[in-house]
């Protein structure tokens, strides 16, 4: 009975640390790199020292797309402090058609930095970044340390003057 109640406890203490999320606030984000619509490789870890909106979407997600507006708004909104290395976004697209995902960019006047792999779901990122639906974001520090992660709308907004205002 004892040995039972041991591989019982061994068994759910092990699910226990496996289900721990890579992607929480406190912990480093993951590396991503994929390419930019040109062709370029491009890494997050080249922002680092920038407070990072790291937004993952998609062409075929509506309420994405719906989103796009807004962060145009945001990323307008604190053009100052992109033009000083202080924020960016990072369009992180789970497309798998290259038109598309160019249109969509072209279509939402997008000027900042957009990065894909075009593997839809089967990105590797979609695994590391835990992400079973879109949208989806994670806010990094210039240390690459998740801040927040999906926050939109006015959360979204609050977090981004509350942080971006302090220097």
């Amino acid at each position: 009975m004892k040995s039972r109640f041991t591989l019982l406890f061994l068994i759910v203490f092990s699910g226990c640390i496996f289900a721990q999320s890579k992607i929480e606030a406190g912990k480093k984000a993951p590396e991503i790199t994929m390419s930019k619509a040109d062709g370029t490789s491009f890494a997050l870890s080249t922002l680092k020292g920038k407070l990072v909106l790291i937004d993952f979407w998609a062409t075929w997600c509506a309420p994405c797309v719906e989103e796009q507006p807004a962060l145009k708004t945001l990323y307008e909104t604190y053009a100052e402090q992109v033009k000083n290395n202080k924020f960016e976004i990072l369009g992180v697209s789970l497309d798998k058609n290259k038109e598309s995902w160019q249109k969509a960019i072209d279509r939402f006047n997008i000027h900042w930095i957009q990065i894909s792999d075009l593997k839809f779901w089967k990105s590797p990122v979609a695994k590391t970044y835990e992400i079973d639906e879109l949208p989806f974001n994670v806010i990094i520090d210039g240390e690459g340390t998740i801040l927040a992660k999906n926050l939109h709308g006015k959360d979204l907004e609050e977090f981004l003057k509350k942080n971006l205002n302090r220097n």
